[in-house]
């Protein structure tokens, strides 16, 4: 979580934008977005300038061209403030709405970053705000990953209808600790439904980036692969859409396909059992019109609520042998309604659900205090559940209050992951235990029940009390200690 300084220097540059006439808050994050993503190209050409000159070889894919140095950030963050507006508006913008554009001169058939960005308006209103905003985005270090995701974090957290339209973002150590699970490769087809910023796209990237560098750019075509056909994500909200778009660029993925699509709303034959991998938390909050969901999800489960049209979405868009990782409020594992109880026993007796993971409720805070758990599950359509893995997270290495302050020495992360690598080990666990396996006919007989708290067995240590008469007689001798230190008082004020 951000803190300290760097929280200090986002409360200020938003001050400064507020004061400057952009009162929309999605507005801010969209401008301080483009600056920071200007501000990471600059960098991020100055080490391909440094290696260049280290071995002695040209640039590799170089983001600016020599006659193009004035409009990089490390020069017209110098600039007197009219010439450094009119530099940004005039040359700046107009590039990084054109980058990726694959050797278009229209942008026209790019990347899918070109044509988000086809819509991108500079609002900086005047240049003293810009070159205010500069100077102070400029002491902020954006090369490490953590930076990025901790801004975003923070700045999305100001927007009061956070917790109503879905738009904060997931933790980035639960993001990691679900892409670890899942451990995705190169012949995963990624998808995010519900992408907003692509947190879980991005860290799906770095994984794959990690453990398989060789593969991904062994040729041509697996480096091609990797950028245009491995990552895919949904969202309604165009600036998200944007934010998503320039994260995933910075991280290394040239041309992901990230679409304006209301997932839930629209019925789209071709993504059927296309993917491999699903990483998502979908919106919790509100229902939806009959009319406006896709026919085929209302056939899977009749219900409104968004969460569990999620699931079968994510059933319908995986391919089978497919597997998923998916936020869900607590509801979903208990909800006694009819459609909650169908999903249940959909993934129990036709698919293979894996791991059900309990969250502490304060993870998502300070943007929503609701209970969640994590669902791991793979698409069989024939069943497969033999036993199914629980763990109780009591600890995520933060607190659990609205501050989330840093508690390095109070995490389950390390522990549920080694366990989960080595669950075939688990069978012997018992359920006092913090991880321990259930069978399916147990689930079953439980009515598809997946909350950890039907199955996890709770010690209670038996407390010896006082009986009544030594309780009173403490009583009495204390109301003896007042009433003499009563009279000492007394005595004193006379």
């Amino acid at each position: 979580m951000i803190t300290g300084e760097l929280k200090s220097k986002v409360d200020k540059i938003w001050d400064t934008m507020w004061s400057g006439g952009i009162s929309n808050p999605l507005s801010v994050i969209e401008q301080l977005t483009y600056l920071l993503f200007i501000k990471r190209l600059d960098e991020l050409q100055t080490l391909k300038e440094r290696k260049s000159e280290r071995t002695g070889k040209p640039i590799v894919d170089p983001i600016y061209r020599r006659d193009q140095s004035s409009i990089r950030w490390s020069r017209f963050k110098d600039f007197a403030p009219e010439e450094m507006f009119n530099t940004v508006r005039d040359q700046v913008f107009p590039f990084i709405k054109t980058l990726g554009s694959m050797g278009d001169e229209d942008g026209e058939g790019g990347s899918t970053y070109t044509h988000h960005m086809k819509d991108a308006l500079f609002m900086m209103p005047t240049p003293r705000v810009l070159a205010n905003v500069v100077d102070q985005l400029d002491s902020i270090d954006m090369s490490d990953a953590d930076t990025k995701g901790d801004l975003y974090e923070y700045m999305l957290g100001k927007i009061a209808s956070a917790g109503q339209n879905g738009q904060f973002r997931t933790p980035r150590h639960i993001i990691k600790l679900m892409v670890d699970m899942t451990a995705p490769t190169p012949k995963d087809v990624i998808c995010d439904p519900a992408c907003g910023t692509a947190g879980f796209l991005v860290a799906a990237s770095e994984y794959i980036q990690k453990h398989h560098s060789e593969a991904i750019y062994k040729d041509e075509n697996t480096r091609r692969r990797f950028n245009e056909a491995t990552f895919h994500g949904y969202d309604f909200d165009t600036t998200m859409l944007r934010i998503g778009s320039m994260n995933m660029l910075l991280h290394g993925v040239e041309n992901p396909d990230i679409s304006f699509k209301d997932s839930l709303a629209q019925a789209d034959d071709a993504d059927e059992e296309k993917y491999s991998l699903i990483l998502a938390n979908p919106p919790f909050a509100g229902s939806l019109d009959y009319e406006s969901t896709a026919k085929d999800l209302l056939q899977t489960v009749k219900t409104k609520k968004t969460e569990l049209l999620f699931m079968a979405l994510f059933l319908r868009l995986l391919k089978t042998g497919g597997r998923a990782a998916v936020i869900v409020p607590d509801g979903v594992l208990f909800g006694s309604s009819k459609a909650h109880k169908s999903l249940r026993k959909i993934l129990v007796e036709e698919q293979k659900l894996d791991a059900v993971i309990a969250m502490p409720s304060g993870v998502f805070k300070p943007y929503a205090g609701v209970s969640t758990a994590i669902l791991i599950f793979t698409k069989t359509n024939s069943g497969g559940t033999d036993s199914v893995w629980f763990y109780n997270m009591q600890a995520d290495g933060f607190s659990l209050d609205d501050k989330r302050s840093p508690q390095t020495d109070k995490t389950d992360l390390p522990d549920l992951l080694a366990r989960w690598q080595n669950r075939e080990n688990e069978g012997e666990r018992r359920r006092t235990d913090q991880s321990f396996l259930v069978p399916r006919e147990e689930i079953l007989s439980n009515d598809y029940d997946l909350s950890i708290s039907r199955y996890k067995e709770v010690i209670y240590e038996a407390v010896e009390y006082d009986s009544p008469e030594a309780i009173l007689e403490q009583l009495a001798m204390l109301e003896e200690e007042i009433s003499a230190g009563r009279k000492k008082l007394e005595e004193l004020l006379r």
